[in-house]
């Protein structure tokens, strides 16, 4: 049984914020919950620039200025609990 929802300590797992929780949800389960579809979408405004779009993925990045954000899945329905891996931060290449 996975334990990565186990714990609701802020900074670890699914409560990390910032870089460590895009770096989380990347490798979650051999990074398929980066890919996988938000049940409904995320409105919010990008950390990065302060454009509006919807988070379509756990993981996604900014269409306008490819900054990243994540959401982990015990969060996934409050935009407020979206993270932004800051502006140096790129996705790695699909393999």
């Amino acid at each position: 049984m996975c334990e990565c929802g186990s714990s609701r300590t802020p900074g670890i797992g699914p409560f990390a914020t910032g870089r460590a929780l895009v770096e989380f949800v990347l490798n979650a389960h051999g990074g398929s919950v980066a890919v996988s579809a938000l049940p409904g979408g995320l409105e919010h405004n990008c950390q990065g620039c302060g454009k509006h779009f919807v988070q379509e993925t756990f993981v996604q990045s900014c269409p306008v200025c490819g900054g990243v954000h994540a959401v982990s899945p015990p969060r996934a329905t409050d935009s407020a609990a979206i993270q932004f891996a800051g502006v140096d931060f790129v996705l790695p290449k699909a393999a």
